[in-house]
């Protein structure tokens, strides 16, 4: 009966991350990392895979259409310059991420969260100056180095990218938060994570099929949930649930890197 207790611990971590990702619009990935290490038992190297690996399957989807259905809109030209960023950067993180050690993993992915929770603090709201053609007009570089970084920050940390790209458009770029969650959101319907988690896939860093399936079945009901309840706070209320999860996150992973 040990496939049961897989399936019920893997959907456990699919439903939380889901949560997770819907609520603060990010991809998923943050979360199941987390979660894989605390629910799975997972060492840190196949808890980044099990995060790749199920975040191939538009699970995003319900999140999406939720904030779609809002009035958000996030402009093409953003996506296409952000994913290609991504592809380059997931395939480079994936090889980074076979050649270091658990410990080093650890560390990068809580120092990758502080640094992310510094940049939503010390963020300034953009002040509303000439309506969506104008926030629309972004310039291609940063939107490619900030699909860079998600995907090196994916392969290498197993996380899908979405906290990179809702904080560089919404604290770098200033772009508002429900519509940066939207672009982050879409990139987990999107497989641009197919390069590094085939990386991981080949090297037999993942958990168990009966764990992944839950997981899958999890984030389909999770993620349409947390965005259902993102549309109904403000801005605000979004940026502090965001810092404080990412919070958690970070003195959860240096528990487990010192212990």
């Amino acid at each position: 009966m040990l496939w049961i207790h897989e399936i019920l611990a893997g959907t456990g971590v699919g439903l939380v991350s889901g949560l997770t990702s819907g609520f603060m619009g990010t991809s998923p990935g943050g979360g199941l990392v987390v979660f894989s290490v605390l629910l799975l038992g997972a060492e840190q190297h196949i808890a980044q895979g099990t995060s790749l690996i199920t975040q191939v399957p538009p699970t995003g989807l319900a999140g999406v259409r939720r904030y779609w259905a809002s009035g958000n809109r996030g402009a093409l030209p953003w996506i296409a310059w952000i994913g290609i960023g991504f592809l380059v950067g997931g395939a480079g993180g994936g090889y980074a991420a076979a050649a270091v050690s658990d410990a080093v993993l650890q560390w990068t992915y809580v120092a990758y969260l502080v640094a992310l929770i510094a940049l939503l603090i010390l963020r300034r709201d953009r002040k509303d100056s000439g309506g969506a053609d104008k926030r629309d007009q972004l310039p291609w570089l940063p939107l490619l180095l900030i699909g860079m970084l998600a995907g090196f920050s994916s392969g290498f940390m197993g996380i899908g990218g979405g906290l990179a790209i809702t904080v560089g458009l919404a604290a770098g770029l200033r772009v508002p938060q429900h519509q940066a969650q939207l672009v982050s959101l879409i990139f987990s319907v999107i497989p641009a994570n197919i390069p590094a988690a085939w990386i991981y896939w080949s090297k037999g860093l993942m958990v168990g099929w009966p764990a992944i399936l839950g997981i899958l079945a999890g984030l389909w009901i999770g993620t349409d949930l947390g965005a259902r309840a993102a549309n109904r706070v403000s801005k605000a209320v979004l940026r502090r649930s965001m810092i404080g999860l990412i919070a958690l996150m970070a003195l959860y992973m240096s528990y487990k890197a010192l212990s």
